[in-house]
């Protein structure tokens, strides 16, 4: 007995003096600590995410008109859908478009060149230039027909007619008599397609029919866009046939003489300002 109760005081102190730090610990943990140095407090909030993007609804719907203004709307609306559908006839067959396309492809194909300039960049400069050639009669049929049916002072019948009436006169230029009192290409077609529809010779401008008058364009078009790329062939025949006997004198048989004529081609249609001569004298050939 006396051993056990010499045994139990160490033990007690013993125990005692390793709750001690266990107690201090958990005090200090309990109380904030100070941040150390070069240290930056974090935050435990979350921030809220951003709306989604709102995405509007188009919603179409087909209802009976509720008054005479919702009429004319909607057949104006009609009106302009068929003519942007029409657009692309309308500017290739009745301006320019036709002679100035076909005769850039001439040249193209004159100058030996497959993919320089691209088609692209031909039918740019085509619609550009007849643009430039068209702008009096768009500008005469933008005061005379689309503006006035805008502000409502034409019906759609009356616009149609100011619009077509325009393009009737550049058409019917295109196809004049020449200086000389002879028919020109242009007449004649005009004539075959009046005998055609058993129609007799018209005396006046109005005696013809738009759908008369413009297949007798686009063959007239036609025609004179085939005789200038026959001008345009002939000097740079007159290289490949040069380019080709010296060729052959020589007898380089193997070698073809596209290869050695095209550079010569493109030398002579730089130095005569090839594109400035060909555009000016298309500009002109409408006048």
């Amino acid at each position: 007995m006396a051993l056990f109760k010499s045994l139990s005081i160490p033990l007690l102190l013993t125990v005692l003096f390793l709750l001690l730090p266990i107690s201090a610990n958990a005090q200090a943990s309990s109380q904030p600590q100070p941040f150390p140095d070069m240290s930056v407090q974090g935050t435990m909030n979350i921030q809220t995410p951003p709306p989604p993007p709102v995405i509007p609804f188009i919603d179409l719907t087909v209802r009976n008109p509720s008054g005479g203004q919702e009429v004319a709307f909607s057949l104006q609306l009609l009106l302009l859908l068929t003519v942007l559908s029409l657009a692309p006839s309308i500017i290739i067959l009745m301006t320019s478009f036709l002679r100035v396309s076909i005769v850039l492809d001439f040249i193209k194909r004159a100058l030996s060149l497959q993919q320089v300039p691209p088609n692209q960049v031909i039918l740019g400069i085509s619609l550009f230039l007849t643009v430039f050639i068209m702008w009096p009669t768009f500008d005469t049929i933008y005061n005379n027909s689309i503006k006035p049916l805008s502000a409502g002072e034409l019906s759609v019948q009356e616009a149609y007619k100011e619009a077509e009436n325009p393009l009737r006169r550049f058409m019917w230029s295109q196809m004049a008599r020449s200086r000389d009192g002879k028919l020109t290409s242009g007449q004649k077609n005009l004539l075959l397609f009046m005998n055609m529809r058993g129609l007799d010779r018209p005396n006046v401008f109005e005696d013809v029919p738009t759908y008369v008058l413009i297949p007798a364009f686009i063959l007239n078009e036609l025609t004179i866009a085939f005789k200038i790329g026959i001008l345009l062939f002939i000097p740079f025949i007159v290289i490949d046939m040069v380019v080709a006997s010296a060729l052959m004198s020589m007898g380089m048989i193997m070698l073809p003489p596209v290869m050695i004529s095209m550079p010569f081609k493109l030398i002579l249609f730089i130095l005569v300002d090839g594109w400035g001569l060909l555009t000016g004298q298309l500009v002109r050939s409408f006048y």
